[in-house]
C-alpha cells in the first residue's frame, strides 16, 4: 500500500520475551519492528535528503489465535484483498509487495512460511485463489480494526 503497510507475524515464546535493558520493558519483537522502521526511515532520509519522521509513532499490534473463523483468517485475507479493495490493482497477484504471489505460487519468495499459514488458519490450498477473492463480512473487518 503506498501510505501503510501489513504485516501477520507468529510469534514464538522468545519473541514474547522482554529486551533485557533499562526503561520502559519492551518485547524482542517490538524492539525488532521497531528497529527495521527506524533503519528504513534513515535510508529513506538519507537518500530523499530530508529530516524528521517517515512512520506514525504508534504501531498497532494485536495479539491473535489461528482457526479459520477467526481474527488471524480474516486479517490474513483482508492484507491479501487491500490493495484490490483499494483499485490498486485488477487482480489481487498484481500487487508485487503482497504475499499472495507466494501463496498462489506465482512467486517462489521466502519471506513467509506458506506451510505455517496453512497449519495456523486451516487454508485450503487447493482452492485458496478462489477463496481468497470471497468478500469479507464487514463485521469481520471492523473486528480487525477494533
Amino acid at each position: 500500500m503506498p501510505n501503510h503497510f501489513h504485516f501477520l507475524i507468529n510469534a514464538n515464546e522468545y519473541s514474547c520475551k522482554e529486551v533485557p535493558k533499562p526503561g520502559i520493558p519492551v518485547q524482542y519483537l517490538t524492539e525488532n519492528i521497531r528497529l527495521l522502521l527506524s533503519s528504513y526511515t534513515k535510508g529513506i532520509q538519507k537518500q530523499q535528503g530530508f529530516k524528521g519522521n517517515l512512520f506514525q509513532q504508534k504501531t498497532k499490534a494485536k495479539p491473535v489465535s489461528g482457526s479459520k473463523n477467526d481474527y488471524a483468517f480474516t486479517a490474513f485475507n483482508y492484507i491479501h484483498q487491500n490493495p484490490y479493495k483499494a483499485m490498486l490493482v485488477k487482480k489481487m497477484e498484481d500487487w508485487e509487495f503482497s504475499s499472495f504471489r507466494d501463496y498462489t505460487g506465482n512467486r517462489n519468495g521466502h519471506l513467509c512460511n506458506k506451510r505455517l499459514a496453512e497449519n495456523l488458519l486451516d487454508l485450503d490450498m487447493k482452492n485458496f485463489y478462489e477463496t481468497s477473492y470471497q468478500v469479507l463480512p464487514e463485521n469481520d473487518i471492523k473486528m480487525i480494526f477494533d
